[in-house]
């Protein structure tokens, strides 16, 4: 399978200013994703971004690059289109394409070609997505509402389950670490028809969002060193 890669990269961020080439560790945040890409079996890689300086790490490390216009680079922008428009930039065919958004620095080489080799092995799948086992005590059985001061099941009273070995297992997207998509489905979206679930553990999951998740991402770093 012939699988393009594209790492989305704008260099604004609400959560954690310049997130993307903030040091984690001792490299930027973007290089993680780079690395693992670059190691994997995806034919092509490129980093759409509006940042220049971005684009200078991508570029150091023999990446390619497309600049993306205004529109696609503020806040309210969707994946969707960017996907979109780096297709049309590119003058080759691709049988599907993989979305590594670089908030996701624990994803390896190998996840992206286990996520590759699974969906080679269903040719009805549409479309694949990364996911974690949601943790127990965040199971609908469990959430509740907060009106003002007082808790009350956010489902029906009769439906709850208390202890964990009851709950149902479910599962979650683990924020953007892997999304593959084939590439006549992007005219719509980014997953959806047949999707395929690749696993992956909650420590290989965390997603960088704010400044706790970037504080547990260097902890876990720690760990893994020792």
């Amino acid at each position: 399978m012939k699988v393009l890669g594209i790492i989305p990269a704008r260099g604004g961020s609400k959560g954690i200013p310049r997130k993307n080439i903030r040091l984690l560790g001792n490299k930027p945040l973007i290089l993680w994703t780079i690395e693992a890409a670059r190691q994997s079996n995806i034919r092509r890689l490129l980093v759409s971004t509006d940042d220049v300086e971005i684009a200078q790490i991508a570029k150091k490390f023999d990446v390619e690059v497309l600049m993306r216009p205004p529109e696609l680079a503020d806040d309210n922008a969707a994946t969707l289109p960017i996907l979109q428009h780096a297709l049309k930039q590119i003058n080759e065919e691709f049988d599907a394409v993989m979305t590594l958004q670089p908030t996701s620095p624990f994803r390896q080489s190998k996840h992206i070609n286990e996520a590759i080799f699974l969906f080679e092995q269903f040719p009805e799948a549409d479309s694949l997505v990364s996911v974690v086992q949601l943790p127990h005590q965040y199971s609908p059985v469990s959430v509740m509402k907060l009106t003002n001061h007082w808790l009350t099941p956010w489902q029906n009273s009769e439906e709850l389950i208390t202890r964990r070995q009851d709950k149902p297992q479910l599962w979650a997207r683990n924020g953007a670490a892997i999304y593959l998509t084939r590439t006549p489905r992007l005219s719509e979206y980014i997953f959806g028809g047949n999707t395929l679930a690749y696993t992956m553990s909650k420590l290989e999951s965390i997603d960088l969002d704010d400044l706790e998740d970037w504080i547990m991402a260097e902890a876990i770093l720690k760990y893994n060193n020792k």
